[in-house]
């Protein structure tokens, strides 16, 4: 894989192009070209070369890309095939609904602890995985060796929470909580979630037409 510098919205669309070959193979198609993959995903053909280009290109002048190979190739540059060991913190209701809902294994990770610290969750299974009470995380991770964590609690224990799974070694967070990890943990990865965010840009591109 190219080691230069990659742009924010080309690993973005990555994903989008795992997802739309993947819906081309159950059609049965068996490869494609940048223009036929432009008109189905809105994008342009220049667009599209670019975005593979930057981690080598995949296609054959003439023949396009083949469908299977290409998605195996994105699968491997987003780390698909070698899963990290993921944490969910917080199983409320959102994170009640991530936790059953999310096909954690086609994406990457692998869910193997829940937490809360409401005791009359503890004990209460979610896909198949116990609630366990927080005051058990130190020794869960130090023998599970999770590198991922799922934030689902309020922003107000985001800080404490997120110092002490950086500890135990907690590499990459999915944050739901509304805190700003990279302030406190430059070192880390983090993917912010805000729903809200989603639904304000919704509203304004409604404005705008």
């Amino acid at each position: 894989m190219n080691t230069k510098y990659i742009s924010d919205s080309v690993i973005r669309r990555l994903p989008r192009y795992y997802r739309f070959l993947g819906e081309l193979q159950q059609l049965g198609f068996t490869r494609i070209s940048s223009r036929e993959l432009s008109e189905r995903m809105g994008l342009t053909a220049s667009q599209i070369r670019q975005d593979l280009n930057c981690f080598g290109g995949f296609g054959q002048q003439g023949y396009g890309y083949n469908i299977e190979l290409l998605r195996t190739e994105i699968a491997q540059i987003l780390g698909l095939d070698r899963p990290q060991n993921a944490i969910l913190i917080g199983v409320g209701n959102l994170g009640r609904a991530i936790a059953q809902h999310i096909t954690f294994e086609s994406k990457g990770f692998h869910l193997i602890g829940l937490f809360d610290n409401k005791e009359a969750l503890v004990g209460q299974m979610v896909r198949n995985l116990p609630i366990r009470s927080i005051s058990t995380l130190d020794e869960f991770c130090r023998e599970n060796l999770p590198t991922v964590a799922i934030l689902c609690i309020p922003k107000e224990v985001a800080e404490s929470m997120s110092d002490q799974l950086v500890k135990l070694g907690i590499k990459g967070f999915w944050n739901f909580s509304h805190y700003d990890l990279v302030m406190r943990h430059p070192n880390i990865t983090v993917e912010n979630m805000h729903f809200g965010d989603s639904l304000m840009t919704l509203s304004y591109r409604l404005q705008d037409k």
